[in-house]
């Protein structure tokens, strides 16, 4: 169609496509914001919502405090098996010395008469002692560890046993919450198809057509690529079941289309050559005869050749001759291009 359109028209055409282009875009951000938000529209939900409050605050005070058991007694665990580390190293240290000291002497016939033998025996037996006193401290306080453990398990236990039925329950409910959000967002954005569609139908044509067109686009970007990821899966049934109707839809709207297009068509072709030619625009007639296609009946044509003045198809007028100076013209043409005499013809603007 471009063809048969003024330079100056045609760049402002092009200009506004741009506008529509840029109204769809500040509109599609806009309707993004507002379908992306719509999840807050009801409150968050949490697991411990379907649970009894006052169980809930027991388990977790239970918690709570077989939790810092837990931790004082890892606390003196730990002090309690660095001290066995440090009596035990001492009693080493302690053997080993008196090893060497016995390796470096001369024992007498009764060591048990032997005053510094006998002393230092007696260190080694109250270090021994100390390392006894010290594991049994260790061993002691790893009951205690053990047994923190035990409780805090068994805490964790009754909490999982009782957040079994709040979880099923608030799967349920979130799926319920999902599925009214996205009819609320279905709410939003089906109206604004709808309104497309007509827009489409009505005004596609009419002097405001950037923002006629830019509201389509907008429409239909929110409805197939906002709504559309936030509709519920369900196992893919539903989704696989929308995907059909829809395509069943644009299907028998296109098959529609088509019927009715043949249809006028053929009403048009039956009709006189003037008449045909007040239902064709002139840019129309101009952009198809550029494309060697006829204007009347869009079938192909063979325009280079010299001898053809008719559509072989539709039989309407496709060359002329200028009234004034008989040159062969074109038949939808508003001018003589040898003369510039004013041609006879009925075409729309």
């Amino acid at each position: 169609m471009s063809k048969g359109l003024r330079f100056t028209e045609k760049w402002l055409q092009r200009a506004l496509w741009l506008v529509a282009f840029a109204f769809a875009a500040f509109l599609i951000g806009l309707g993004s914001a507002i379908v992306g938000n719509l999840w807050d529209v009801e409150p968050e939900l949490t697991v411990e919502q379907f649970m009894d409050p006052a169980q809930v605050a027991a388990l977790r005070a239970g918690q709570e405090q077989a939790r810092d058991r837990r931790d004082a007694a890892q606390l003196e665990f730990e002090q309690a098996t660095q001290k066995h580390e440090v009596a035990r190293s001492n009693t080493r240290t302690a053997r080993e010395t008196l090893d060497n000291w016995l390796a470096t002497r001369h024992a007498t016939a009764r060591p048990d008469q032997d005053p510094e033998l006998i002393n230092r025996t007696r260190a080694v037996d109250a270090l021994a002692a100390q390392e006894r006193t010290a594991l049994a401290a260790v061993q002691a306080q790893e009951q205690v560890l053990l047994d923190a453990n035990q409780a805090l398990q068994k805490a964790g236990d009754r909490w999982e046993k009782m957040e079994g039925p709040a979880r099923a329950a608030f799967v349920d409910a979130a799926q319920a919450k999902e599925l009214r959000v996205f009819l609320y967002r279905l709410a939003l954005t089906l109206p604004l198809l709808v309104l497309a569609g007509w827009l489409f139908a009505k005004k596609r044509k009419g002097a405001y057509w950037p923002f006629v067109w830019g509201f389509i686009i907008f429409a239909l970007f929110t409805f197939f690529f906002e709504l559309v990821p936030y509709l519920p899966s369900y196992g893919g049934y539903v989704r696989y079941l929308v995907g059909i109707v829809l395509t069943f839809l644009v299907g028998r709207y296109a098959i529609v289309s088509l019927q009715r297009y043949l249809a006028r068509q053929k009403e048009a072709e039956a009709l006189p050559d003037a008449q045909r030619r007040q239902t064709l625009r002139y840019d129309t007639a101009l952009a198809r005869l550029g494309k060697s296609v006829c204007p009347g009946c869009e079938r192909p044509v063979d325009l280079k050749d010299g001898s053809l003045d008719y559509c072989p198809h539709c039989g309407i007028g496709l060359f002329d001759k200028c009234g004034c100076c008989t040159t062969r013209k074109n038949a939808f043409a508003r001018f003589c291009f040898s003369c510039g005499t004013p041609a006879n013809t009925s075409l729309a603007d």
